[in-house]
């Protein structure tokens, strides 16, 4: 069906919740491979909202962007935007009709043409007046003034970025989809201009989509983030729901730097190598005697010095890293497993001291069936 036959057969109607982008049970699979890219997809984002789809190479990240973009055909589910389907077993809308604004990875600014000019490509059905006016608002909204004549090569990495997501933003497209844009940028940078891109975003209303390996980026840009792995949404929610809450081993290790020690439930107790812990359970389907991976985080524990004549585990002190604010201190356990514990105080701990590990304050480990 071409583009104006779906519109007439599926007029636009409001999505579930006042969501922009839709897409229900989403599959795709590429040919030779053996498991599907997408796997029974399905996410939701709102008018406003900026979602982050965070996953390690091969999550299927990237082929949900380009399912939306329009670059990728699904074999079964739907995507809408808007309201309009716009692909389906049956549909598939082109990308340039979908009003999605892309920012990529390298920017893929035209070299030949200058800020302003690249800024206007996507302004084509506009008069001049209109296009200069639009263009005008980007310019002044992403702090490019005075920039406008120059070519993508007098620039810097970062106002390349900015005029790259001024071009994503002048078509007024329903979501914005950007594709690991801080990728080429050192570290200091990164930080200072994943601010700057979410607060344009928000002040130009933007439904964004932001895709992504980098766990920092992830937490720190999104209202929303999504965990995937292997094709599917492993979970969706606010950041710090996220961390606090991961509802699978995959997500705990996306969600933060962390360990998962085997242990074996007593009651109300985790037993596990590095001692005893209360425990919260992730999917309250532990019993007495189960064994179970229990998560530790290195800001979560705290360290003291093993009392003489204990007999709690052999705990000792494998390194310290002394990091400004904190310093590190890594515990190995008797399988030879190392753990890292976070403290505030440079308190005096050699390499091979006898410790003991236990939570901080009230805080409890998360355990996960160990299946």
């Amino acid at each position: 069906m071409t583009s104006d036959q779906i519109d007439k057969a599926l007029p636009d109607d409001s999505l579930p919740g006042g969501a922009v982008l839709h897409i229900e049970d989403a599959t795709v699979r590429y040919p030779a491979a053996e498991n599907p890219a997408l796997s029974h997809f399905n996410l939701e984002v709102k008018s406003g909202e900026f979602v982050s789809l965070l996953g390690h190479s091969g999550a299927g990240k990237t082929t949900a962007l380009r399912v939306i973009a329009g670059f990728e055909k699904v074999q079964s589910g739907y995507v809408r935007i808007g309201g309009r389907l716009v692909a389906s077993s049956f549909a598939h809308v082109p990308p340039d009709k979908r009003r999605v604004g892309l920012v990529f990875q390298d920017y893929a600014l035209f070299p030949h043409l200058t800020v302003k000019a690249n800024i206007e490509f996507g302004l084509a059905g506009m008069d001049s007046a209109q296009r200069q006016a639009q263009a005008g608002k980007m310019v002044e909204l992403t702090g490019l003034r005075g920039l406008e004549g120059r070519y993508a090569h007098e620039l810097s990495g970062g106002q390349q970025q900015r005029v790259a997501l001024a071009r994503a933003l002048a078509p007024s497209p329903l979501v914005v989809l950007l594709d690991e844009p801080f990728s080429n940028l050192d570290r200091q940078l990164r930080s200072r201009l994943r601010r700057e891109v979410r607060s344009i975003l928000k002040d130009a209303g933007a439904t964004a989509l932001l895709v992504t390996h980098d766990r920092e980026e992830a937490m720190a840009l999104a209202d929303r983030v999504g965990i995937m792995h292997e094709g599917r949404m492993e979970q969706i929610g606010r950041p710090s729901e996220v961390y606090a809450h991961p509802a699978t081993p995959v997500v705990a290790r996306l969600a933060g730097p962390c360990e998962l020690v085997p242990g074996r439930i007593r009651g109300t107790e985790v037993e596990t190598e590095a001692g005893m812990f209360t425990f919260s359970d992730a999917d309250e389907r532990v019993v007495d005697g189960q064994s179970v991976l229990a998560l530790m985080r290195a800001s979560e524990l705290e360290l003291a010095h093993a009392a003489n004549g204990s007999d709690g585990p052999d705990l000792r002190i494998a390194y310290t890293e002394f990091r400004g604010e904190f310093t590190e201190f890594g515990v190995r356990l008797t399988s030879g497993r190392t753990i890292r514990v976070r403290r505030r105080s440079s308190e005096d701990y050699s390499e091979g001291d006898p410790v003991e590990v236990s939570a901080r304050g009230e805080s409890k480990v998360i355990v996960y069936p160990a299946d």
